[in-house]
């Protein structure tokens, strides 16, 4: 593709755009572009010493450039829309699974990367930039991909990452509190959401977690397919069993009733499950089919991963919402038989508005709680620990700054059949402290701490 908006990337003989964008101007870097060997640009304003083409809007020119460009292209293939608070990434990792193992050539891209034949190319957000997506699209289609997954965060559709592109399937997962720094309020957020049910081909699905307060407000004029425990649901759960390592519960589809046991734990599971569940049923896949296929179906990284240790469980997931937090401790209250141990923390130059609320859910559902660093970025760490702590009643929690350290107290105290949650990070790897990453992942140290503690207590046996 030799149409560039990185200026570090163009080589002689490519266009460059120059987008505006939230922290940058792309305009800034033409003139790099040309040194770089830019034979065209494509601009809102200036007078370059290459020929140049002015546009009133350099984004809906490129939007309109690639969908004119490739739209017969890519014609063939079934694009698949996820957007939500929470699940997205397990609902679309699940999908994408869940397809390949029926034998349909998937690929995924989201939060954990894009996913192509068994390769996996980190991702810098969610969802990508247009012109970085539609360089996926066409490796997908040179391999032979017959069906993507993507996650379309809320920020995507409010900056138009996905303008141009037209869903087969939109699947609205939840909405609770987040990103309330950028959108400001609940209905705003709300409305960014629902930008993707306004891009569903005209014979395409449109996927809705009846359960969830907001569902209403994405229903379409067509082809709607409700999920969940409510009546009208169209896939309709009757009932379920948590355990510590899988989930089974029951479900009815045009009056037939149907059992099914997954590998993944908490009921929120059910919802993301059945959401890959329904898109492989539209497809073409027979219940009956789907269903034993569950047993292969894993956990995405980073989603409720386990660590077995001295007859205790560990599990590192990414929840970092209220509602996800919640989530996941009233799922492990459900089956725990010692004590629920959480470490949590929040990120920094993020939603405020949600410290509180996660500190208070994390102290009522656990019986001890470790506050400590995820992400602070630039804003001060004990000011972000003030506005976790400051209006909690309660004793059963610590704060120690350090992550690595509080991993290592949460395991230290760890008895026999107590569940250790150790939230926020997931499957991240990284720790942003000012403007730098540094290498941190909770799931390599904690297995780590816990072979070193495992090497001593060798040392001392013997």
């Amino acid at each position: 593709m030799n149409i560039k908006t990185d200026s570090r990337k163009v080589v002689k003989g490519d266009t460059f755009v120059a987008m505006r964008g939230v922290l940058s101007d792309g305009h800034s870097y033409i003139k790099q572009a040309i040194e770089n060997g830019a034979s065209m640009i494509v601009a809102e304003t200036g007078d370059y010493d290459v020929p140049t083409i002015i546009v009133k809007d350099t984004r809906d020119y490129l939007t309109n450039y690639l969908k004119d460009k490739y739209e017969d292209t890519l014609k063939d293939i079934t694009f698949i829309g996820i957007t939500g608070t929470n699940g997205k990434t397990t609902s679309g990792y699940l999908t994408y699974k869940l397809l390949n193992l029926l034998g349909k050539k998937t690929a995924y891209i989201g939060t954990i990367g894009f996913y192509i034949e068994g390769e996996v190319e980190p991702l810098n957000n969610t969802t990508p930039d247009v012109l970085d997506l539609y360089e996926m699209f066409l490796k997908c289609k040179d391999r032979g991909i017959e069906v993507i997954v993507m996650e379309v965060s809320s920020h995507a559709l409010s900056y138009g990452r996905v303008d141009g592109i037209m869903y087969d399937y939109a699947v609205f997962t939840n909405l609770t509190q987040d990103h309330l720094d950028y959108h400001k309020t609940m209905n705003e957020y709300m409305g960014a959401k629902q930008k993707l049910f306004m891009k569903i081909k005209k014979d395409g699905y449109a996927i809705i977690n009846g359960d969830d307060s907001y569902y209403k407000n994405f229903i379409t004029d067509n082809n709607n397919i409700i999920y969940g425990f409510s009546e009208e649901a169209d896939y309709k759960v009757l009932d379920y069993e948590l355990k510590i390592d899988e989930t089974t519960f029951d479900f009815k589809v045009n009056e037939n009733t149907y059992h099914s046991k997954i590998n993944l734990v908490g009921k929120y599971n059910i919802y993301n499950y059945l959401v890959c569940l329904i898109i492989a049923n539209k497809i073409g896949y027979k219940i009956e089919d789907i269903l034993t296929c569950n047993k292969s179906l894993p956990e995405p990284p980073g989603r409720m991963e386990g660590i077995s240790y001295n007859n205790a469980m560990i599990f590192v997931d990414y929840a970092h919402t209220p509602d996800a937090i919640s989530n996941v401790l009233n799922s492990v209250n459900s089956y725990k038989e010692g004590r629920v141990i959480t470490i949590v923390g929040c990120g920094g130059d993020r939603d405020k508005t949600k410290r509180p609320i996660m500190g208070d859910v994390s102290t009522k559902l656990s019986d001890y709680v470790i506050f400590t660093n995820d992400n602070p970025r630039t804003e001060d760490a004990k000011a972000i620990m003030d506005d976790i702590v400051n209006n909690l009643n309660v004793n059963n929690y610590e704060i120690i700054y350090d992550r690595k350290k509080a991993i290592e107290k949460g395991i230290d105290i760890l008895e026999e059949k107590d569940i250790l949650l150790i939230l926020g990070k997931g499957h991240e790897n990284y720790q942003i402290i000012g403007k730098e990453k540094h290498h941190h992942d909770d799931n390599e140290y904690a297995k780590r701490y816990i072979e070193g503690k495992q090497e001593v207590e060798k040392c001392v046996d013997s």
